[in-house]
């Protein structure tokens, strides 16, 4: 079959599952891991591209020695593209469909509308880019691989959990605002998270969609900052607003975004080796935690002690000492930003009694009501968006997870956590499988180690905040089902290469075996005939 030019319609399906290779097994070139690993996945496309050519059983084994198939820059002969390491071979891949995510994200995060006065008139910029961003997606995919997405556990989860949105609608106290809600923020956050987990597709565009999630944070951490300082607050005079609306519109929705992102940064300043890389994130990580100690959230104060707790108990295992003087300077450094009026509303945490506005006993309140309703209306609870109705004093729930059992039901609430545990339990296994070449595999070990964190900083704070339709989860779900597709490709890829060299390595040693036999008898004198035969 002839070469085709690279383009965006080339292929990726990752294995379902994935077992890595022995470093006893014949190409393992890593003696401090069970498998080996490339260091990065562009010194490994190279090593992918000559594997791919060498390792279909349909084609007769190379007999000559000779250097391997020169690299193809993403082409490859074999029809056979369901391969993990096609994900490597192709990262060019949804190229398009890339751009327009990443587009929409900046648009989604920083809302220029709201920023520059001449674009005020545009804010269905979003929905402008989304929808030529879906249609290229859906071209491209069935280009790609015949079907609509790829079908992930996290995405069949998620497709679960649209079509019990979809059956509360009917039976809904209010059927105008279910459906509402679910044509809202929440199908808009769906679409995207299955966009994202076909078209990222190599670890710079993971990258990016990180770069670009800190980016915004600094500037909602750095703006409250100031709002703070120049006694610039909200309506009610109480806590700073955020510096765009829409999600960071609401402190504790702002600081829940910045938890979720502090062990990114703490996570970019492990990985990276240059010194001044390693300050830029250091002082990123720090007007994060800043950004939520003037935000005045409670939850916010939770989720990090819980995202602060996963990173030192999983990093801290072979480096206690200095874990444990980073987690001292760190509490030293939260006291020393937080101030006494801080100090007084965690307190009210525990102390329900000292809190004078009275928010600690309402969302108590509240809490209990979402659990009643949901406990009276198990199957596809009170409708999408409709617990308000119910509620004390038109109020919602405040919670995520009861937020969604009130809601859609008890069977909702199950696929909404089995949605989030999903990917902690595959980071698990990343963490667990590249801890013995963290050297080589920084990227994988510490970005698994980081997004755990974060998946935990959400679980804890969305506790204390109604946010389970909104972007938040899908975006980190997404990063951690990129970053294991990305990992299993890189893996299966390496495993291809050692099987192809160990394939190759066979074939020398029947070639020099036979040669050698061919030499041997070409070079035996020959035998004299029988004494009969001479003197007949």
């Amino acid at each position: 079959m002839g070469h085709r030019q690279p383009s965006d319609y080339e292929s990726v399906t990752p294995a379902r599952r994935f077992v890595p290779a022995r470093a006893d097994a014949p190409g393992a070139t890593s003696p401090v891991s069970d498998w080996p690993l490339p260091p990065s996945l562009d010194q490994a496309e190279g090593v992918l591209n000559f594997a791919a050519t060498n390792t279909d059983e349909t084609t007769p084994r190379q007999t000559s020695t000779t250097a391997p198939a020169q690299p193809t820059d993403g082409r490859t002969d074999n029809a056979k593209t369901n391969s993990p390491s096609v994900l490597l071979l192709n990262r060019r891949g949804h190229l398009f469909t890339f751009i327009g995510l990443f587009t929409f994200t900046v648009v989604l995060y920083f809302r220029p509308y709201e920023l520059m006065p001449a674009l005020s008139s545009f804010t269905s910029m979003a929905f402008a880019i989304a929808v030529p961003t879906l249609g290229i997606f859906l071209i491209t995919q069935f280009m790609l691989e015949g079907n609509l997405t790829t079908r992930t556990r996290e995405i069949n989860l998620v497709l679960l959990l649209v079509g019990t949105a979809l059956l509360s609608i009917p039976l809904a106290l209010n059927r105008g605002e279910a459906w509402d809600e679910f044509n809202g923020t929440f199908i808009k956050a769906v679409l995207m998270f299955i966009v994202m987990v076909n078209a990222v597709r190599s670890e710079r565009r993971l990258r990016a969609l990180l770069w670009l999630a800190l980016a915004i944070s600094c500037f909602l951490a750095v703006n409250a900052i100031s709002d703070y300082r120049a006694g610039r607050l909200n309506d009610m005079g109480e806590r700073v607003a955020g510096a765009v609306g829409g999600m960071f519109g609401n402190p504790n929705d702002m600081a829940l975004h910045l938890v979720t992102m502090v062990p990114i940064a703490v996570v970019f300043f492990l990985v990276r080796r240059n010194p001044l890389a390693k300050l830029l994130y250091a002082i990123c990580a720090v007007l994060l935690v800043a950004g939520i100690v003037v935000s005045f959230s409670r939850g916010g104060f939770l989720g990090l002690v819980g995202a602060g707790g996963v990173l030192a108990w999983k990093l801290g295992r072979r480096h206690k000492l200095a874990v444990g003087l980073s987690v001292v300077l760190a509490i030293g450094a939260f006291v020393a930003l937080a101030s006494g009026d801080y100090g007084a509303r965690v307190s009210t945490i525990t102390n329900v009694s000292s809190d004078l506005t009275g928010s600690s006993s309402q969302r108590q309140a509240i809490l209990i009501r979402s659990i009643q309703v949901s406990l009276r209306h198990p199957l596809f609870g009170v409708g999408m968006g409709n617990f308000h109705i119910v509620s004390i004093h038109e109020l919602v729930s405040h919670n995520a997870f009861t937020q969604v059992s009130a809601d859609l039901g008890l069977t909702a609430l199950v696929l909404y956590v089995w949605f989030i545990v999903a990917p902690l339990r595959a980071l698990r296994r990343i963490e667990r499988e590249t801890f013995a070449a963290r050297r080589t595999t920084r990227f994988y070990y510490y970005f698994a180690v980081g997004l755990q964190a974060a998946l935990v900083g959400y679980m804890v704070s969305s506790f204390f905040a109604s946010v389970a339709y909104n972007f938040y989860v899908y975006y980190l779900v997404g990063y951690a089902v990129c970053l294991r597709r990305l990992y299993e490709a890189a893996c299966a890829g390496e495993a291809q290469a050692a099987s192809a060299q160990a394939t190759n390595a066979e074939s020398a040693t029947v070639i020099a075996d036979a040669s050698a036999t061919i030499t041997r008898d070409e070079t035996a004198p020959e035998s004299s005939p029988p004494y009969s035969e001479r003197y007949a």
